[in-house]
């Protein structure tokens, strides 16, 4: 009997103390910083993988750019509604079910590598009649080149790859690269708000913004593994250990280059896949920091009690639950009172500014520092994540302690993040300083002469030289010429013979070469381009010294500028107010910055590709120094545009603050005041007028 009654209190003991020990604010910071870094590994990774994916499926800039901005298409359907209702309902199996949702879609995106044959690379190789063998084609004076040899090369070309299965390179399959990005944006969309207002909600006011520097620092992680993983993908063909990699005659320096980007998209899902399973633990609702050591007792008697006591379900829905019809009533009555803030206002659009600076920025570095210094995409991603990302990380750790040691009030935030962007923007200027001259290719950015020009038309390929030979402008297979001159051909450097296989093949008696070096026996080229000037190398480290600065300058003031807008929304429209801003910022920055960068990146094309099946496909050579101006340009004039609206947001703090000072109040009250007006003017329940606020805030001073 008391064996029974003393098992019984050991029972209720254990019991008790498993109830008590629930999961907590730090381990949901810890499952959302991981989160984070999941979602960013992706991001990045997708980052990085967009050169290659405009490579197989051979597609313009702007068109990979619409895939990069699908994301955000994902979001756009439904963030709104995800961080209006998701505030309402259990946060953190949202965030777990939106986790699942982005590895399956991250998953589907390495799926056309699956579905389609090997890679063709784009190649001056013709096929023999008599033997069914492949060889470069050479100079030959058969005959002039008309509308029919063309139309009748590539009806063979058609019938020898397999075109009418519609299975290699320029095909349709990069939609399924699109479909499965929208589902890693749309399963991406309640991390970011829902984890916000989760953690502000139940943290310490003045920790939530060390918080928040904490698990930004371990999303930039995510980057600086996303680039490394690009790095390395990038290294390895796309179909290694499907081919011969002795017949491939392209290297990673090849514009025709593609790497296994499908690979790195199977590790990202089953990362992103991970990280879901953690808040499927993670209560709906925790104690208020500070209050759990005070509560502690009163919270495990009164687990103790209701596992007693049964509960009526009726009653229990009736009382604690939401009904799903009472969820949905006043959603666009918030949105109204949402955009009734001036502040909410101005920081959108200083956000939408500033997001489609660096965006476009990040989006298209690569293939900058490829095009601009002849740099490998493989060496270009590992070298964007050593100088960028981790300074980025520990600059918005030191903004976010910054934010702590000094309690800043939101003015205090406002200005410090203002003088921080005038240094970032400094930075940004000085970015067209290190350049490269055009790499010389022979008819494209420099005559057969040996003169400079940049030509966009494929007539001038074609020169007294190689005039005879029958050759196909539309063919990129450049060979390198000992004058450091390449040609975009074998044929159109008039090379009539070869020796040696693959890519260690010499093209002779090249008449082209012969009459820049005449007297010369030397008239031979090897397969690939010609390397670029020595000062590009020395060039490429000095834009990068500048933007490991910038990083590091830029992302002080990251955790300061956001903890600005979040302190400013009403606390019950909090997760709308974030889940809105997400939105607008990727609709307008996320989706567009891609494309209208990428279509600006377009217009510098000088050398477009052919795709296997015939058509246009993917830009072999760019105009460096259009380049630059479009790129940078664009960045340098969309992020001093962002400095006005920060204008008019200090102006309108300060005006806030001294209105507060005047009735004696503290900064710290100030700021309280400053929060309760807002508050007040947002729940309020008619229409917000300019009368209503201005009534509202006569109210709240009286």
């Amino acid at each position: 009997m008391f064996k029974s009654s003393g098992s019984e209190m050991a029972e209720k003991t254990v019991v008790q103390k498993k109830s008590c020990f629930t999961p907590n604010l730090k381990m949901f910071i810890s499952a959302l910083s991981f989160s984070y870094f999941a979602k960013a590994l992706s991001g990045s990774y997708t980052k990085t993988s967009l050169t290659h994916i405009e490579r197989r499926f051979d597609i313009s800039t702007s068109l990979t750019g619409l895939i990069d901005g699908s994301f955000e298409i994902g979001n756009l359907l439904i963030v709104a509604f995800v961080s209006y209702f998701g505030a309402k309902v259990h946060r953190p199996r949202v965030i777990a079910a939106g986790s699942f949702l982005m590895a399956v879609g991250t998953y589907l995106m390495a799926m056309p590598h699956l579905l389609m044959g090997r890679y063709k690379y784009e190649t001056a190789k013709v096929t023999t009649s008599f033997n069914a063998t492949s060889v470069i084609a050479m100079c030959s004076a058969y005959g002039s080149q008309d509308f029919m040899s063309e139309q009748a090369r590539s009806s063979l070309l058609m019938q020898e790859t397999g075109c009418e299965s519609n299975r290699h390179s320029g095909s349709l399959m990069w939609i399924v690269v699109l479909i499965g990005n929208i589902l890693r944006g749309m399963g991406e969309t309640p991390i970011v708000p829902l984890g916000v207002s989760y953690i502000d909600d139940f943290a310490k006011e003045e920790n939530a913004g060390f918080y928040f520097g904490i698990v930004n620092t371990v999303a930039f992680l995510g980057p600086l593994a996303g680039f490394s993983l690009g790095s390395l993908c990038a290294k390895l063909y796309v179909d290694i250990g499907f081919v011969d990699m002795d017949d491939v005659t392209i290297q990673l320096h090849d514009t025709r280059w593609v790497g296994t980007w499908w690979l790195g998209f199977l590790i990202n899902g089953t990362v992103i896949l991970v990280s879901a399973i953690p808040f499927l633990f993670i209560p709906k609702t925790l104690p208020k920091e500070g209050e759990e050591s005070n509560n502690a007792g009163d919270r495990c008697q009164s687990m103790t009690l209701s596992s007693k006591v049964p509960s009526d379900p009726e009653k229990g829905t009736a009382e604690h639950e939401p009904k799903i019809s009472d969820i949905g009533k006043g959603f666009f009555s918030s949105l109204k009172k949402l955009f009734c803030s001036p502040i909410f206002i101005l920081y959108l659009i200083i956000s939408v500014l500033k997001f489609n600076a660096f965006i476009g920025m990040v989006t298209y570095l690569a293939k900058y520092l490829e095009q601009q210094y002849g740099e490998s995409i493989s060496k270009a991603n590992f070298l964007i994540g050593v100088f960028n990302l981790p300074v980025v990380a520990f600059g918005t750790f030191i903004g976010g302690t910054i934010l702590k040691k000094f309690k800043m009030t939101m003015l205090g935030a406002a200005k410090f993040a203002f003088v921080i962007s005038l240094v970032d923007f400094l930075f940004i200027t000085g970015y067209f300083l290190p350049y490269c001259e055009n790499a010389q290719v022979a008819g494209i950015t420099t005559t057969y002469d040996g003169m400079k020009q940049v030509s966009y038309r494929e007539e001038t390929l074609i020169a007294e030289c190689n005039s005879n030979c029958s050759c196909s402008t539309k063919t990129w297979d450049p060979v390198c010429g000992p004058d450091g001159i390449a040609y975009a051909s074998p044929c159109l450097a008039g090379c009539k013979a070869s020796s040696g296989i693959a890519k260690n093949e010499v093209f002779h008696n090249c008449t082209c070469i012969n009459s820049l070096r005449p007297g010369r026996a030397n008239s031979s080229a090897v397969l690939g381009q010609c390397q670029r000037e020595k000062k590009c190398k020395t060039m490429m480290y000095a834009y990068l010294t500048l933007s490991l600065l910038k990083s590091l300058v830029y992302s002080t003031a990251a955790i300061p500028g956001y903890m600005v807008f979040v302190r400013t929304i009403s606390t019950n429209l909090k997760s709308l107010g974030l889940g809105v801003h997400l939105l607008i910022t990727r609709t307008l920055s996320g989706l567009l910055a891609p494309l209208f960068y990428g279509a600006a990146i377009d217009t510098t094309c000088l050398k477009w590709g052919t795709r296997t099946c015939g058509g246009q496909g993917a830009c072999r050579m760019y105009d460096t120094a259009a380049f630059r101006y479009v790129y940078l340009g664009l960045n340098t004039g969309i992020t001093a545009l962002s400095h006005i609206p920060c204008i008019f947001l200090i102006i309108l703090l300060k005006k806030q603050f001294e209105s507060a000072d005047v009735m004696n109040i503290t900064k710290g009250e100030a700021e309280s005041s400053l929060i309760k007006q807002t508050d007040n003017i947002l729940n309020h329940n008619t229409v917000c007028t300019k009368t209503e606020k201005l009534q509202v805030e006569k109210d709240t001073a009286l």
